[in-house]
C-alpha cells in the first residue's frame, strides 16, 4: 500500500493555558493520528497557537504563531486544508473579535483553494446579526461541517446550510485516552463496578471547577455554602481543578477562603497544581468520585471517565452537553441555590452507581462517536491522493 502525507493546519484557541481547549487539540491529533494508522494517509500537523513554541514543545508537532498573518498564511498555502475546531469558536458573548478571526483563517484557506474542515465545532451563541450572512458564506464554502450539539446545527439550518451538510457528533475531547502512565481507577469496559473499586481509600473525592463570570461574584458564593453544607454534613475531600490558569486558580481561592474551617470537621481540601497537559487534568478528574464544573470541558472530562458530573451553567453549552447525556444542570450562575446544589450533590454521591448504570451506554457511545470527523477527513484525503 503506498503511503500518502498530507499536511493540515488546526484553528482554535490553543496556547492559552486553557486546559479544555488544549484537550481539544490533543483529541484531535491523536484522533487523526489513530485513522491515519488505519489507512494509507500520514498527516503532519501544523498547529495556529499564541504560543507555537509551548505547542510544539506539549504535542510534539509543528506550530506557527497565530496572530502573524505572513506565517499563517505560508503555512495554509503548503497544507493541503485546515481544521477549524473545535470548542466554541464562533460566538461573540466574549467578544467582538472571535467570529472575524476564526472566519478570517477559513476564508483565507478558501481562497487558497483548501478544502476547509469544520471539526465538531459548538456555534453560538451569536447575539449581533452582522455576523449571520459571514458564517453561512464561509461554511456554505466548507468541504465538511461538523458541531457539537443539536442547537448549533439549528442554528447553522436557520442560516441556510441544508441537513445533509451538518453531521452532529460529540466533543472530541469525549474520546481523549488516559496518558499511558495512567493508572486505570476504574474499568471503563465495566464502568458500573466502580462502586466496588474505591477511587480513594479514606474520603470520596469532589473535584470541583470553577471560573469568575458574575460580576458579584454571588455563584461562587453560592458554590461555597453548598459546599460547606455538604463537607460539614459528610467528611469528603475537595479537589480543586484550575482549567484555566491563572484565572481560574484565583476563583478557585475565592471559595476555598470561604469552605476552609470545614478540615475541622473531617473534611479535605487540596488544589492541583499549575496542570497544563490536558492528559494528566484528565487522569485527574479520572481519580475522582464526581465533579461539580462550571467549565464545560471538566464535565466532558468526568463524563468520559464515566465520573458522574454536576454543572453549573453560565452559558448554553453546558446545558447543551448535559442535555446529550439526558442530564441538566444543578442550577445556573445568576441563580443558584446553595442549598438545593448541596442536596444535589449529596443525592448524586449516594446513588453513583445508579447513575452510572443508566448512563454508561449512552457514554461509551459518545466516546466511540467522537472520531467521527476524523474518520472523514482522512477518508477525503485518502480520495484525493
Amino acid at each position: 500500500m503506498v503511503t500518502t502525507s498530507k499536511k493540515l493546519v488546526i484553528s482554535g484557541y490553543y496556547g492559552f493555558n486553557n486546559s479544555g481547549d488544549e484537550a481539544v487539540l490533543k483529541s484531535i491529533l491523536t484522533a487523526l493520528q489513530e485513522e491515519s494508522q488505519r489507512s494509507n494517509v500520514t498527516i503532519e500537523p501544523i498547529v495556529l497557537s499564541i504560543n507555537p513554541e509551548w505547542t510544539t514543545s506539549m504535542y510534539g508537532v509543528r506550530a506557527v504563531h497565530r496572530m502573524k498573518l505572513k506565517d499563517v498564511r505560508e503555512a495554509l498555502k503548503e497544507s493541503d486544508g485546515l481544521i477549524s475546531g473545535g470548542g466554541s469558536l464562533l460566538q461573540d458573548a466574549t467578544g467582538l473579535k472571535s467570529i472575524p478571526y476564526y472566519l478570517g483563517v477559513i476564508k483565507l484557506a478558501q481562497w487558497l483553494k483548501k478544502p476547509t474542515f469544520i471539526y465538531a465545532q459548538g456555534i453560538g451563541p451569536v447575539h449581533r446579526k452582522i455576523f449571520n450572512p459571514m458564517i453561512k458564506s464561509v461554511f456554505k464554502s466548507c468541504t465538511y461541517v461538523s458541531v457539537r450539539d443539536e442547537q448549533s446545527a439549528d442554528y447553522l439550518r436557520r442560516l441556510g446550510l441544508k441537513w445533509n451538510q451538518i453531521h452532529v457528533v460529540p466533543d472530541p475531547v469525549m474520546g481523549l485516552p488516559l496518558p499511558d502512565t495512567a493508572s486505570p481507577v476504574r474499568d471503563e469496559a465495566d464502568p458500573s463496578t466502580a462502586e466496588e473499586q474505591p477511587t480513594h481509600a479514606k474520603l470520596p473525592v469532589i473535584g470541583v471547577s470553577v471560573r469568575f463570570w458574575e460580576s458579584d461574584r454571588k455563584e461562587l458564593t453560592a458554590i461555597a455554602a453548598g459546599l460547606k453544607k455538604l463537607a460539614t454534613k459528610k467528611a469528603v475531600h475537595l479537589r480543586f481543578m484550575p482549567f484555566h490558569l491563572p484565572d481560574d486558580v484565583q476563583a478557585s481561592r475565592f471559595i476555598m477562603e470561604m469552605i476552609d474551617d470545614v478540615t475541622s470537621k473531617g473534611s479535605e481540601i487540596s488544589i492541583t497544581d499549575d496542570l497544563t497537559d490536558p492528559q494528566q487534568m484528565l487522569e485527574e478528574v479520572s481519580r475522582c468520585d464526581l465533579m461539580i464544573g462550571m467549565r464545560l470541558h471538566s464535565l466532558i472530562y468526568a463524563a468520559s471517565q464515566y465520573v458522574p458530573p454536576v454543572g453549573i451553567s453560565y452559558d448554553p453549552k453546558i446545558d447543551q452537553f448535559l442535555l446529550r447525556l439526558e442530564s441538566e444542570p444543578a442550577g445556573n450562575t445568576s441563580s443558584l441555590d446553595g442549598d438545593k446544589f448541596a442536596e444535589t450533590v449529596a443525592g448524586l454521591l449516594e446513588h453513583r452507581s445508579q447513575w452510572l448504570k443508566q448512563h454508561e451506554d449512552r457514554i461509551t457511545a459518545l466516546k466511540q462517536e467522537a472520531v467521527e470527523p476524523a474518520k472523514q477527513i482522512i477518508t477525503y484525503l485518502g480520495r484525493k491522493g
